[in-house]
């Protein structure tokens, strides 16, 4: 009952629940407990242990708690009729619907906060007409390609990348029409090595059209986050992002709400700039979770643009701990849904003998 009266507060589940206990075993007076979490989570074991110790302890009887907390991510389901990609376990797509509203930079830093809980993560770029990550991650170089045939994903503060923008120069426009748009998206996807990813993050542009049918058709995704903010007329697209999500399978794993709230760097006074409780309101109106709020900081931009984000620029900071747990409610919502058991099966082969 100790562990079982516990929630995890990134599951809204108890442990056992979760099928998260692997293990109790008692020995006299000591209990050793053995938890395996579906999700990355480095910043928070330390205090998840301390509390199930203290319940634990707590029990009559018992005098000493040993608690042995581990993650493991596994592969979740995607749409029904796109095969998984190899080395890539789950692909979380970030849209907004709306341009303006600071979701590239939420798609980096979630990665970064991701691959900070412990997981290995990638971030792929899907923006052909006007790719940011090369310069929020502070890449400036060309992917290699060691057979011809594929591309090596560029590395900085522990993610691989691929977007458009390493393959051309900065100031060259995409002039090109959507097919040509929907097949470098996936020729940037499936012709990348990427590495054993935990987790791939796609940055997708602002709207509903090409590239999000793309993805949706094509691209096996295990889940989606909606970025907006609280004012109308970014919930007005951010709406449009999350029924198109739902009306191609893929779970929304829930909002988040940028440049919530903007507090004066010079006299501390806050104000709520952009409206509030936007995207609060629209989690609860379509029974999504509400992941969290990120504040209008002129430190977020200046991070950004000097190709260090938030999560790498400050990491014990207020806002990349935002970030963090946003990064685990994330995984967490998704250590929640179906399980991909496409790897464990055998290839049948039918032979006329």
């Amino acid at each position: 009952m100790a562990i079982k009266g516990y929630n995890d507060p990134y599951l809204n589940l108890d442990l056992v629940a979760a099928n998260a206990v692997r293990q109790i075993t008692v020995d006299g007076a000591t209990v050793t407990v053995q938890i395996e979490l579906g999700y990355p989570a480095a910043g928070f074991r330390d205090a998840l242990a301390t509390v199930l110790r203290e319940r634990i302890e707590a029990l009559d009887g018992v005098s000493r708690a040993n608690i042995a907390i581990r993650s493991a991510v596994v592969s979740h389901s995607v749409q029904q009729g796109v095969k998984p990609l190899p080395n890539i376990k789950n692909i979380i797509a970030v849209g907004s619907g709306k341009g303006g509203v600071g979701k590239s930079t939420v798609a980096v830093n979630l990665a970064l906060a991701l691959q900070a809980e412990g997981a290995t993560v990638g971030i792929l770029d899907a923006d052909i007409y006007g790719p940011s990550q090369p310069h929020m991650l502070g890449i400036h170089a060309r992917p290699d390609s060691r057979d011809g045939k594929s591309m090596e994903p560029l590395v900085n503060h522990g993610i691989q990348s691929m977007s458009i923008g390493y393959l051309i120069d900065e100031e060259t426009p995409m002039i090109w029409r959507g097919p040509m748009v929907t097949q470098a998206l996936e020729q940037l996807l499936k012709e990348t090595k990427w590495r054993d990813l935990d987790y791939l993050i796609v940055d997708l542009p602002p709207g509903t059209g090409d590239t999000q049918l793309t993805l949706a058709q094509k691209i096996p995704v295990s889940g989606a986050v909606i970025v907006t903010t609280p004012q109308d007329i970014a919930l007005i697209d951010a709406r449009k992002a999350l029924k198109m999500f739902e009306k191609v399978s893929v779970p929304v794993l829930g909002v988040v709400e940028n440049m919530s709230t903007h507090i004066c760097s010079a006299c501390g006074h806050e104000e709520h700039i952009f409206g509030s409780g936007g995207g609060q309101q629209m989690a609860a109106q379509y029974n999504v979770s509400f992941l969290g709020a990120l504040p209008l900081d002129i430190t977020i931009r200046e991070n950004s643009d000097n190709g260090h984000p938030s999560v790498i620029a400050d990491p014990d900071g207020a806002i990349a701990g935002i970030y963090r747990d946003i990064a685990r409610k994330v995984a967490a919502r998704l250590s929640l849904q179906g399980k991909d058991y496409t790897a464990k099966f055998p290839n049948i082969v039918i032979q006329n003998t």
